[in-house]
C-alpha cells in the first residue's frame, strides 16, 4: 500500500507512515508545508522502489553519500559546489559523462589542475567512501590531461637580489620561503606557537597532504625571524599603517628635527574562502608585492611558489639526498621530487668527461713532426698570452675591487 501523510498532534509537520515493499515507514518529513510534504512523500516511495527492484546500492543518492562521507571524516572544502550541482541525483547516474558535465557547469573555463582538485577529488572521493560502506558501488573518474610539472630556479644571487627588491613586510615572508621550502599557505598563516627559535625549527599541521612535518631553521632564518617586531598569531602580516608620533614634524619646515615615520603592525592575512570555488590560491594574497619585486630584482617568470621550487632545487644540489628532500618538503612520494635530481647535472659532468674523445687519431710519420712543432709554437704563444693577462689582471684588481666585493658579497648572502 502507499504511504500516507499525517500530522500528530502538538505538531506543525507532516509524518509519512506506510508499509511499502515490505519496509515499514514511521518518519517526520520536516516540514509543515503540505505541497512539499507530498513531494518528499513521492521521492520516498520512488526511492523504496527502486531499492527493491534494483537493490540499494543502485538507490543511493548523492546527498546521503556525502553524509557518509563526512561522517567518516571526510574533507569540507570543495564540496558545497557539488552537492548544490548533483543534491539528491541518484549514484547510479553519476559516471564520467556526468563528472565532466558537472565540471563544465560549476568551473568553466578552470585549468586541469583546478578541475582534479576541486570536482574530480572530492566527487570520487565521497562515492568510494560510500561504497566503503556499502552504500554504493566504486567509481573511477578519467582526470583532465595535466600539464608539464613546472621547476622554475634561481641562484643565490638572484634570490638575495630578490629579497632586497620586496617591500619590507615581504622580506621576511619570502626569506622564510626560500629557506624552509614552504608551500605559500603553509608559510602565510604560520602561527609563532609553531616556530621555535631557540631550538631552531618550525612545525607545519595540517598541509596540503594530511601530514604534519618539522622543518629546521636556518641560522640565517632565525635571526631575520627574531627580529620581527611581534611574537603572538600570525608570523607574516600585510603592511602596516604609517604612524606619525605627535612630535611628528610636517616636511618643508625649518626646525630642523628629524621625521619619525613609525609602522604599526599589519593585519594577518585574509584566509582563503571555503565558499568561494574561485579561491584558492594563497600565492594571490601575496601577487602584486611579488611580481614588483621580481621585476625589480630584473628576474622574469617568477612566481611565489617557485621558490619552493628552489629551494628542493638547492637542497638536492648541497644533498643529493631525495629521501631527506622527501621528508622535509611533504612530499608524499619519491617520484614527486625526482625532478630536482633531473635538473641538477653539473655533478654528473666529470663522468662525461671521463668519455673516450671521438676526434681523429693524428697521423703517423712526417705528420707527428709537423704537429710538435705546432704546439711548441702555440706553447710559446700561451706564455706570452697568459704573462699579458696576468698584466692585466693586476691593474683590473686596483680598479674593481669593490665591485667585484658588492658581487661576492651578494652570491655569498
Amino acid at each position: 500500500m502507499p504511504l500516507k501523510l499525517y500530522q500528530r498532534a502538538g505538531s506543525p509537520n507532516w509524518y509519512l507512515r506506510g508499509t511499502l515493499r515490505g519496509l515499514s515507514v514511521r518518519e517526520s518529513c520536516q516540514t509543515d508545508d503540505r505541497k512539499i510534504a507530498g513531494e518528499i512523500k513521492a521521492k520516498r516511495e520512488w526511492e523504496i522502489l527502486q531499492r527493491s527492484v534494483y537493490g540499494i546500492k543502485a538507490s543511493g543518492t548523492f546527498i546521503r553519500a556525502v553524509a557518509i562521507y563526512l561522517e567518516n571524516g571526510g574533507d569540507t572544502r570543495f564540496l558545497q559546489p557539488l552537492i548544490d550541482h548533483f543534491g539528491s541525483t541518484a549514484l547510479a547516474k553519476i559516471d564520467q559523462a556526468a563528472a565532466d558535465e558537472a565540471g563544465r557547469k560549476i568551473y568553466p573555463g578552470l585549468a586541469p589542475a583546478t578541475l582534479n582538485r576541486q570536482l574530480y577529488t572530492p566527487l570520487a572521493a565521497v562515492i568510494n567512501k560510500a561504497a566503503e560502506k556499502n552504500y554504493c558501488g566504486p567509481i573511477k573518474l578519467s582526470r583532465p590531461k595535466m600539464p608539464k610539472g613546472r621547476v622554475r630556479w634561481i641562484t643565490h644571487a638572484e634570490a638575495f637580489c630578490l629579497i632586497e627588491a620586496c617591500a619590507p613586510h615581504l622580506k621576511p615572508l619570502v626569506a622564510f620561503l626560500f629557506y624552509t621550502g614552504a608551500r605559500v599557505g603553509e608559510a602565510l598563516w604560520i602561527d609563532w606557537r609553531f616556530v621555535d627559535l631557540q631550538r631552531g625549527q618550525v612545525q607545519f599541521l595540517d598541509t596540503k597532504n594530511g601530514r604534519d612535518r618539522g622543518v629546521p631553521l636556518h641560522p640565517d632564518l632565525v635571526a631575520i625571524l627574531s627580529n620581527l617586531p611581534h611574537r603572538e598569531g600570525e608570523v607574516f602580516r600585510k603592511q602596516g599603517r604609517i604612524i606619525r608620533p605627535t612630535s611628528y614634524t610636517p616636511a618643508g619646515t625649518n626646525s630642523g628635527e628629524p621625521i619619525e615615520i613609525e609602522y604599526a603592525l599589519g593585519e594577518p592575512y585574509a584566509p582563503l574562502d571555503e565558499d568561494d570555488p574561485r579561491d584558492v590560491s594563497a600565492g594571490s594574497r601575496i601577487k602584486k608585492g611579488f611580481a614588483a619585486a621580481v621585476r625589480r630584482a630584473g628576474i622574469t617568470d617568477f612566481h611565489p611558489h617557485d621558490c619552493r621550487h628552489t629551494w628542493a632545487t638547492w637542497h638536492y644540489q648541497e644533498n643529493r639526498d631525495l629521501n631527506m628532500l622527501m621528508h622535509l618538503g611533504g612530499w608524499s612520494s619519491l617520484s614527486m621530487v625526482l625532478r630536482y635530481a633531473h635538473v641538477n647535472v653539473a655533478h654528473a659532468a666529470p663522468s662525461i668527461n671521463n668519455m673516450p674523445s671521438i676526434a681523429p687519431t693524428p697521423a703517423p710519420g712526417p705528420a707527428k713532426v709537423i704537429a710538435k712543432a705546432k704546439a711548441h709554437k702555440s706553447d710559446q704563444h700561451d706564455k706570452g698570452l697568459a704573462k699579458a693577462v696576468k698584466v692585466s689582471s693586476a691593474t683590473a684588481r686596483k680598479g674593481g675591487a669593490a665591485s667585484d666585493g658588492a658581487e661576492i658579497k651578494a652570491v655569498d648572502a
